[in-house]
């Protein structure tokens, strides 16, 4: 008992821990924020094994639900996603990060009433489509917020806890669904929001939009509650902020963004590397496997029961987000992207080649493979491609045009997770199962190759200077 009592203590005490009593009200503002995520999580695991019994002859709606139906409920996401992320990106910049933050709980309450309420298909996909748009400004507002607010030493690993509380959610969504009657899902779930919606009014704006506004006064007392400012270290807290109150201004009298600040040779290779973490980002299938995981192991020869595979992959989901946010600020954010990718293109290559064989050859007592080979690639895929794709392309951005940059990179995202969500459930008909794997080894492959080479590391880097 006393050596855990040190060790908690040398845990709290180290400068660079999230335990750290000076880091408190960040850490407590970021677990508000996750409360959300955490909910739009359960919406992402409600649906897959949900699209299974409504599809069934026991289906517990009064109304089918067709292949094609089905196939919008799970991509209406991204359409809803990519205008939340217009939405909230355009409005982040003028009403502020406090205020997106606190209005996107409302579509999200929706979100669940609409599915309690449901007594045809269109009230599905529109309550689909809201839940995508709070997910889509979640994306965009969140991790913009918690750099602002976060301490260096530390902002990797609150980042990546945005993605740690969907894949909780996730998980909780896969085995309510699976084992919770339809109509007590909603009625408990749409709790969460409203909750959030009470805790959200306890931490201010950020110092730096506060800045930005001028509002000098309001951006101080900001900047002292998150840094948790007291009589030990007022001086080192006063200092910090005329240094940032210097940063923004100075920037400020640097004139507007103009197109000329897209166009330097930093801000294109940003745009390069952004466009590869879009891209394996959806099309390694690490999102759509979430959506589809259950469809996954029912044609992928496994005599495991498909929605306990589901709930598995679910518990690995947490695994990897929680080893990324462990290692993402000692390692860094690019060694473990590398392993994620690097990692997804072997497992994915060897689930499509077990398929493959498994067609002409009884590969029946082997049948626990699938479940070995997926668990890998979802834990490798969670740890960097899903709790970092997010943190990067707020990073790697000129501090200029980040706020732009990552709001557009969001939107794209959005689109392509439509796409992707849309494409899948057809490659899976139309390819079958091994194509589609291979498929997406070889992008994850061949992202590799360009991570390795042009990816900057960002560990540590200012988000008030270049």
């Amino acid at each position: 008992m006393a050596k855990f009592k040190f060790s908690l203590n040398f845990l709290g005490n180290r400068a660079g821990s999230v335990l750290n009593s000076q880091f408190r009200h960040q850490v407590l503002a970021t677990l508000t924020v996750c409360i959300l995520t955490f909910s739009h999580g359960v919406g992402l695991g409600w649906l897959s094994p949900t699209l299974s019994k409504l599809q069934s002859d026991s289906s517990p709606l009064d109304f089918p639900v067709s292949v094609d139906d089905a196939s919008w409920i799970g991509s209406l996401l991204g359409l809803g996603s990519l205008l939340g992320n217009i939405v909230i990106g355009f409005l982040q910049n003028i009403i502020g990060r406090k205020a997106c933050i606190y209005i996107l709980a409302l579509p999200h309450i929706i979100l669940w009433v609409l599915i309690y309420c449901a007594h045809n298909v269109d009230l599905l996909m529109i309550g689909r489509f809201l839940g995508g748009f709070t997910g889509g400004g979640c994306y965009v507002v969140f991790p913009l917020f918690i750099s602002e607010i976060a301490d260096a030493s530390i902002r990797g690993t609150l980042s990546t806890m945005l993605m740690l509380s969907v894949n909780f959610g996730v998980l909780l969504g896969f085995i309510v669904s699976t084992h919770v009657a339809y109509h007590i899902i909603p009625f408990c779930i749409v709790t969460l929001p409203i909750a959030y919606l009470l805790l959200a009014l306890i931490f201010p704006e950020t110092p730096q939009h506060l800045l930005r506004k001028k509002q000098y006064i309001s951006a101080e007392e900001s900047f002292k509650f998150y840094r948790n400012c007291d009589a030990d270290n007022k001086q080192k807290c006063n200092e910090d902020f005329d240094n940032l109150k210097s940063l923004i201004d100075n920037r400020n009298e640097g004139g507007s963004v103009s197109y000329k600040d897209f166009v330097t040779t930093d801000a294109l290779k940003c745009f390069a590397t952004s466009a590869v973490l879009l891209f394996v980002n959806q099309f390694s299938g690490i999102f759509a496997f979430v959506n589809y995981m259950t469809n996954i192991f029912e044609n992928s020869g496994s005599s495991i029961d498909p929605n306990t595979c589901t709930i598995i992959m679910g518990v690995l989901q947490i695994a990897g987000t929680y080893a990324a946010t462990l290692f993402v600020d000692i390692f860094g954010r690019k060694i473990l992207m590398l392993w994620s990718t690097g990692g997804m293109a072997v497992g994915l290559g060897a689930f499509g080649a077990y398929t493959f064989y498994a067609q002409t050859i009884d590969l029946s007592k082997y049948s626990f493979v699938p479940l070995l080979l997926m668990a890998f690639v979802v834990f490798v895929g969670n740890m960097g491609l899903i709790a970092l794709t997010l943190v990067l392309l707020v990073e790697i951005f000129p501090v200029k045009i980040r706020p732009i940059c990552a709001s557009a990179s969001m939107a794209i995202l959005s689109f392509l997770v439509f796409a992707m969500l849309k494409l899948f459930p057809l490659l899976m008909h139309t390819f079958g199962i091994s194509i589609t794997m291979w498929f997406c080894a070889v992008v994850c492959g061949s992202s590799y190759l360009y991570l390795l080479i042009f990816l900057k590391e960002t560990k540590g880097k200012s988000m008030d200077s270049d």
